[in-house]
């Protein structure tokens, strides 16, 4: 069985485990002082182009997205995102519990469009009962989104722009960062720290046991934040745990950095399913990815043909005879499973 249902169902990248066990006997301080979270610090600020960045190192996405956007917006304030975004389908209402409406938008293939985010505003403030509303304060986007879609860099400058012009926050959720910035667009992390005012680099989706990295590229947190992570029961007392792992994803190796070649090798070998499940099965796509998110229209009739040797996520029925199907590859799909796979369903 070649298991392709997640990016987040395996354990960690070799070398980070390595990095792991290297460092296991040494004695440091906690709740991110240590000396390993601040290295990683250095080296993010570095692959960033953004030394005044401050970060700080969470356990998963759904606890990160929560106390982010608590702890910057202001409690009678909301964020707005696309209608298939995580914060809104996926995290089980962690948002709201917080006390922040999430308003949702309509997605166009899982992105934001900046001219219905303009719209949006623009009726908001020309509403003469706005103060009875809940008032925006963010925008929140994916990159990748949740359908493996990618933000140009002109449509995340043009997000940019609308959010200053209103006075919103732009925040741009990386839990599949890697795998995104690998996928052939134009955006960077350099790019990213320029136009977002934060984001997170994710960690646990591209190689590491767990642990996504927080950062305010422009050394704008609020105040205390350390606290406020505290406060929402998100401070790691053993910290050194996800910054051990994240040392180890950007140190420098040749050109770039393990979390560039795991992102690169991901979607590399995504692409040779696409070209089993498209060019040599027939298969239609259900969206375009070119990330390592793949989704495919797959006849009802063959998923329990499939089901004998892939492991995959029923996405949607797209109609009565056919199935919208994800198909995700990471750190650990290996060359000799995409073959084994074209082996037997070819």
């Amino acid at each position: 069985m070649i298991h392709l249902e997640s990016d987040y169902n395996n354990g960690a990248h070799a070398d980070v485990l390595q990095r792991l066990v290297e460092t296991n006997e040494e004695r440091t301080r906690s709740y991110g002082d240590d000396v390993f979270s601040e290295d990683a610090r250095r080296l993010i600020r570095e692959a960033c182009g953004a030394p005044d960045a401050q970060i700080w190192f969470l356990a998963g996405g759904t606890q990160t997205n929560a106390t982010v956007i608590n702890s910057v917006l202001e409690s009678y304030e909301g964020v707005l995102c696309a209608d298939t975004a995580h914060i809104n389908v996926h995290e089980a209402g962690a948002v709201e519990f917080t006390g922040h409406k999430v308003i949702a938008l309509p997605s166009h293939e899982g992105k934001l469009d900046v001219a219905d985010v303009r719209e949006w505003l623009r009726a908001y403030y020309a509403d003469d009962t706005a103060e009875h509303m809940v008032r925006p304060g963010m925008v929140y986007i994916t990159f990748p989104t949740e359908l493996g879609t990618l933000y140009s860099a002109g449509e995340l400058m043009a997000l940019r722009d609308v959010c200053r012009e209103y006075g919103l926050l732009l925040y741009v959720d990386g839990a599949r960062l890697a795998y995104g910035l690998a996928a052939g667009g134009d955006v960077t992390l350099q790019l990213l720290s320029a136009v977002a005012d934060i984001f997170y680099i994710g960690g646990t989706k591209c190689g590491a046991l767990c642990g996504e990295a927080v950062v305010f590229p422009r050394g704008n947190a609020p105040s205390h934040m350390l606290s406020r992570i505290k406060r929402h029961g998100s401070l790691l007392a053993k910290s050194r745990v996800v910054g051990v792992q994240f040392q180890a994803l950007f140190q420098p190796v040749g050109d770039g950095t393990l979390y560039q070649s795991i992102g690169e090798r991901a979607v590399v070998l995504a692409m040779r399913l696409r070209d089993l499940f498209v060019g040599k099965l027939g298969y239609a796509p259900y969206i375009d990815s070119p990330t390592n998110q793949q989704f495919y229209i797959i006849p009802n009739a063959d998923l329990d043909r499939l089901r004998e040797h892939i492991g995959f996520e029923v996405w949607c029925p797209v109609d009565a005879a056919n199935t919208a199907c994800r198909f995700v590859t990471s750190w650990a799909t290996t060359e000799s499973e995409i073959a084994e796979l074209e082996r037997v369903l070819s």
